[in-house]
């Protein structure tokens, strides 16, 4: 069964509390990132993800990718490039980080 290209911020949170093996990338730029991230996330701005294909590739035969941007819509396009290139196991969060502070935590700030 093939992933969906997107998931929820409850989805995502529900999982990670769950202690499913998830790898938070965030995709955004350096500043947006120093405004706030998810814990544990790892940057590789949406420029550079392609010269990170072989590590995320890796990453992804052991984790699920849970891409994320500021609205989602950077990480469902690194997504979708992600599994042209042949690694299945990412999806983006839908709404970005926003969201997730809408909805999960609201201790992150929002801009």
């Amino acid at each position: 069964m093939k992933l969906a290209l997107e998931l929820t911020p409850a989805e995502a949170k529900r999982r990670i509390e769950a202690g499913e093996a998830i790898a938070l990338i965030d995709v955004r730029e350096p500043g947006e990132h120093f405004i706030c991230s998810l814990p544990g996330a790892e940057l590789i701005p949406m420029n550079t993800v392609p010269g990170h294909l072989a590590e995320l590739d890796e990453q992804a035969d052991e984790k699920l990718l849970v891409v994320y941007c500021h609205h989602g819509l950077r990480s469902l396009n690194a997504v979708r490039w992600l599994r042209e290139q042949g690694v299945e196991n990412c999806q983006s969060l839908a709404g970005g980080i926003d969201r997730w502070s809408a909805e999960v935590d609201p201790a992150v700030p929002r801009y």
